[in-house]
């Protein structure tokens, strides 16, 4: 395991290369550890709409380090609290939902940042080994060292985006692709790839490169991670867990009983 696992996540987003992600919403510390043992670059443990708590979520922080690879959280709504007890634990980076004006921008930032950018709370617990630092350097490098993302994903941050990327502190933005495109269409339906959303998508991308920071995009497979990555997009989920899981089940069956003899019993 690195000692420097949570700065692998800054460092790399430092370079042009788009890093792809995996997306975990099983609460189980081994199903993250299995992704993080295959050549993604991240991990994503939700908390939003998986079934990972607090307790769980610090486990697989650990488990997927021991892999060597750095662990983003997306916590639930408004819990900016919570936040910092994550970072505390290890992850080297949060993805916050609804953050649709300056000042969620802002109190997201006082939550994950150290004097004098925030005001996070000092007790790094699991985070000094996976940092690879003692107390006062990590306290220096804390800061640049974990990303704080926030979620783009209603016509109100649309509006925003200006001002939520001026906040210092806000290192990039993720697109919910779902949500937004229900905003867009105002609640008639879900296009995550409609013309409306990847509009928005490519105004998102071109405004975080004006201010110098980074935009991120949830992707539901391989193709659409390549794509989005093309448009620009640095930061990309490639499927998710449960999505991986059912798909490769399916596929194996539908082999299987193309190929058995007989009629299967019911």
């Amino acid at each position: 395991m690195s000692d420097a696992v949570v700065g692998k996540l800054a460092e790399a987003l430092k370079a042009e290369a788009p890093l792809f992600c995996a997306w975990v919403v099983i609460n189980e510390a081994a199903v993250a550890e299995a992704l993080a043992r295959e050549p993604f670059d991240a991990v994503v443990l939700d908390m939003q709409h998986g079934m990972f708590d607090f307790v769980g979520a610090s486990r697989a922080i650990l488990s997927v380090a021991l892999a060597g690879k750095p662990t983003i959280i997306r916590s639930p709504v408004g819990e900016f609290s919570l936040v910092s007890r994550l970072l505390d634990a290890g992850a080297a980076g949060v993805i916050a939902p609804m953050v649709n004006s300056r000042e969620d921008a802002r109190r997201l930032a006082a939550f994950t940042k150290f004097p004098p950018l925030g005001e996070r709370s000092w007790g790094p617990r699991a985070v000094l080994p996976l940092s690879g630092l003692e107390g006062p350097a990590y306290l220096g490098a804390a800061n640049a060292m974990t990303q704080t993302i926030a979620m783009i994903e209603t016509r109100a941050a649309l509006d925003a985006l200006d001002d939520i990327l001026g906040v210092e502190g806000i290192d990039g933005v993720f697109i919910g692709p779902s949500d937004l495109s229900i905003a867009l269409n105002d609640g008639v339906r879900a296009e995550p790839r409609g013309d409306a959303l990847m509009k928005a998508a490519a105004w998102v991308v071109e405004r975080t490169k004006a201010h110098g920071k980074y935009a991120s995009m949830f992707c539901f497979d391989g193709a659409d991670a390549r794509e989005m990555a093309a448009q620009g997009f640095r930061l990309c989920s490639v499927s998710s867990d449960q999505i991986l899981l059912r798909g490769a089940a399916r596929a194996e069956l539908t082999a299987a009983r193309a190929s058995a003899p007989g009629k299967r019993a019911k």
